[in-house]
């Protein structure tokens, strides 16, 4: 990873979950991690809702005023700047589609300045619904692009279909990814797939196994 990671895509496509796991897999190797949860659109699927596990990991989470409560409000009361300047690694989990985007984008001068030490993925999932061509998804990820007024560095293949999905719906999704990588002109950074059966994928030396931490509210424990 790069010393800030912007992640991005559409609503449902994993990017919360994937943030969780960047973060904890970084934090694991003795780096000091901030995660800046910028989705300020969906109030049921966010960073700020994994504190605790944060807390345990020695990772700092930065997110709006009112995050975690009954208060759906955008407030961005953090110098965003400095939390870069200050960290190993910085992971921005930014709002889906262009309109989680545009908060983004009031800090896009500043992060452009870090120039090669910035990455922004964009997530694409198959699976989800308005993102199952690779033209749908390159269309959303202009979007997002123009509101956030930074360009994508790299695609995430995070095809999946929450506790239905199977080797098999991860494997069909190669074609998908590598297509939006080639129409875009991005490389694929690597394929998202859950660490039960990461290791009978395919070309597994492009695979990273996450943790499903993001869950749906009757799933989660009390």
């Amino acid at each position: 990873m790069k010393k800030i990671t912007i992640i991005t895509g559409h609503y449902g496509s994993g990017k919360t979950n994937l943030a969780v796991n960047l973060a904890v897999s970084e934090a694991g190797k003795g780096r000091s991690v901030s995660v800046v949860d910028l989705d300020i659109v969906n109030p049921y699927f966010r960073t700020a809702d994994f504190s605790r596990l944060f807390h345990k990991s020695d990772i700092k989470l930065i997110a709006p005023d009112f995050a975690n409560s009954n208060l759906n409000i955008p407030s961005l009361q953090f110098d965003l700047e400095q939390i870069a300047a200050s960290e190993d690694r910085l992971i921005i989990d930014v709002g889906g589609d262009d309109a989680g985007a545009f908060a983004l984008g009031r800090y896009a001068e500043a992060l452009s300045a870090y120039g090669s030490e910035l990455e922004m993925i964009y997530v694409i999932n198959q699976r989800r619904y308005l993102t199952t061509t690779a033209d749908e998804a390159l269309a959303l990820m202009y979007e997002i692009e123009a509101a956030a007024r930074l360009k994508h560095t790299a695609v995430v293949n995070n095809t999946n279909l929450g506790c239905e999905t199977t080797p098999e719906i991860v494997a069909e999704s190669a074609e998908f990814a590598a297509e939006v990588c080639e129409k875009s002109g991005l490389p694929l950074l690597f394929t998202a797939c859950p660490e039960e059966f990461a290791e009978k994928m395919p070309d597994n030396k492009k695979i990273f196994p996450v943790k499903v931490y993001v869950k749906p509210l009757w799933e989660k424990e009390e």
